[in-house]
C-alpha cells in the first residue's frame, strides 16, 4: 500500500470578497512593509490598485519589472529590491504565466538561503522557509498560487529550471475574479487552457490519487463550461469566478500528482522560442493525449464525459478519442493557434527538443505512457 500526500498554500481566500480580506493576512503574518511583486501592464491597467486600497497606511515598494517568462535575472533584482526596502513580506500578484507568483516564491525562497541561485534549482534544495508570501493570480490558469514549484527561464542556456520545494507554498492564496477582470482575452484562452492542461495531466498522472482525481475532474467541467463565456464576455463576474476556481482546483491537483509529458514537451518551445507556456501546452495536449491513449483509456473516457460529451452507446476507446476532440473543440472555440509551424519553430529542432524533453525525469516519470526520445520526435512532428 502507497501513502499520499497533498499539499497546498498554507490559507485560501475564495470568492468575489476576497480581495478585501488582504489588510486582515498581513497583520495575521506580521508583514508591516511588503514587496508587491507585479509588472508594469497590471499596474498601468489598475488591477494591482485594488490590492494597495487594502494596504492602509503601511508601507510598501511595487516591483514592478517581471517579464512574462520569469527570468532568473529578475529574481536577482527583485532580491536586491527586496534587501534595500527592508522588507518583510512579499505580495505576488500574479500576470501571464504565473510570472509574479513565481519570481515572488523565488525571492522567498532565496531570501531564506545564503548562497547563490543556482543552488536552489531541483529538488527540495531550499534548506528553510523564507519570509511570509501572500499569492494574488490574476489569470485563471497557472495555479502557481497552491504549488510548491517555480519554474524560471534561464536564457543562456535556453532552458527552463525549476526550483521545487515546501517552503514555496505561499502562506496565503487569495483568489478573487475582480482581479481577472482585466485580463485580455488572448491571455484568458491561453491561461484558461494551461488550467485544462493541469486538469487532465493531473488525472492521467501515475501519481494520482482520489483526492487530486476529484479536483481534476471537477476543474475539467467547470472549464469546459466557463472558459468560452469568460472568453466571449470578459466582464462575466461568474465565469470569471468559475475559472479561478477551476484554476485553484486543477493547481491543488497537478501540484500533488504532477504534470506530465504535455509539460515535458512545452518546456523546450517556452526556452527556444518564447512561446508562451499556455500556449504551448494547448498546441501539444491533442497529440500527447493520443499518444497516451493506450495506457489509460478508461481515464480518457472519463475526461471526455467531464467535458460534456455524451459517451451514450459508445466504446471505451471511441469515448477516448471523444476527449482528444472535445479539447481540441475547445481550443478552436477560444482561438488557440494551431501548429508548431505556425511559430516560427524550425522542423531541423525537433531532434534536439525531444532529447531535451526526454530528460525532464521529474515530469516524465509521471506520465502514464512511457515515452522515448523517439516517441516525443513523433509526437512534435505530428504537432508540426
Amino acid at each position: 500500500m502507497s501513502t499520499s500526500s497533498f499539499k497546498i498554500a498554507h490559507k485560501l481566500l475564495t470568492g468575489p470578497g476576497a480581495i478585501e480580506q488582504l489588510a486582515a493576512e498581513l497583520t495575521r503574518l506580521d508583514i508591516d512593509n511588503p514587496l508587491i511583486v507585479t509588472d508594469a501592464a497590471l499596474v498601468k491597467s489598475g488591477t494591482v490598485q485594488l490590492a494597495l486600497a487594502q494596504l492602509g497606511d503601511r508601507p510598501y515598494e511595487i516591483f514592478d519589472r517581471v517579464l512574462p517568462d520569469p527570468e532568473i535575472a529578475i529574481v536577482e533584482d527583485c532580491m536586491q529590491a527586496y534587501r534595500e526596502g527592508g522588507h518583510d513580506g512579499l505580495i505576488g500578484v500574479g500576470v501571464g504565466g504565473g510570472s509574479a507568483i513565481d519570481i515572488a516564491k523565488s525571492v522567498a525562497a532565496y531570501a531564506g538561503y545564503h548562497g547563490a541561485l543556482e543552488d536552489l534549482f531541483g529538488v527540495d534544495q531550499v534548506p528553510r522557509k523564507g519570509p511570509p508570501l501572500i499569492a494574488i493570480p490574476t489569470t485563471a490558469g497557472t495555479g502557481s498560487e497552491v504549488t510548491n514549484v517555480a519554474i524560471l527561464s534561464d536564457k543562456a542556456a535556453q532552458l527552463k529550471k525549476g526550483i521545487v520545494s515546501d517552503y514555496l507554498l505561499p502562506d496565503v492564496a487569495l483568489i478573487s475574479p475582480q482581479m481577472t477582470l482585466t485580463c485580455p482575452r488572448s491571455v484568458t484562452a491561453a491561461s484558461g487552457v494551461d488550467a485544462l492542461v493541469h486538469a487532465i495531466e493531473s488525472y492521467l498522472s501515475l501519481n494520482a490519487s482520489p483526492i487530486t482525481d476529484a479536483l481534476a475532474i471537477g476543474a475539467i467541467k467547470l472549464i469546459a463550461n466557463a472558459l468560452p463565456k469568460a472568453y466571449a464576455n470578459p466582464a462575466n463576474l461568474q465565469a470569471r469566478d468559475d475559472m479561478a476556481t477551476a484554476s485553484l482546483m486543477a493547481g491543488m491537483a497537478f501540484g500533488n500528482a504532477g504534470v506530465g509529458a504535455v509539460h515535458a514537451l512545452a518546456y523546450p518551445l517556452g526556452g527556444r522560442f518564447n512561446i508562451a507556456h499556455g500556449v504551448s501546452n494547448a498546441l501539444l495536449l491533442p497529440y500527447v493525449m493520443h499518444w497516451n491513449k493506450l495506457a489509460c483509456v478508461e481515464r480518457m473516457q472519463d475526461i471526455a464525459q467531464a467535458m460534456g460529451v455524451n459517451i451514450t452507446g459508445l466504446s471505451v476507446n471511441d469515448a477516448a478519442d471523444q476527449a482528444v476532440e472535445a479539447m481540441t473543440r475547445l481550443c478552436a472555440a477560444v482561438e488557440i493557434p494551431s501548429g508548431l509551424r505556425s511559430f516560427g519553430v524550425p522542423e531541423e529542432a525537433i531532434p534536439a527538443m525531444a532529447l531535451e524533453a526526454a530528460g525532464i525525469e521529474r515530469l516524465m516519470r509521471n506520465n502514464p505512457r512511457k515515452l522515448s526520445a523517439a516517441d516525443i520526435e513523433k509526437i512534435y512532428r505530428a504537432a508540426y
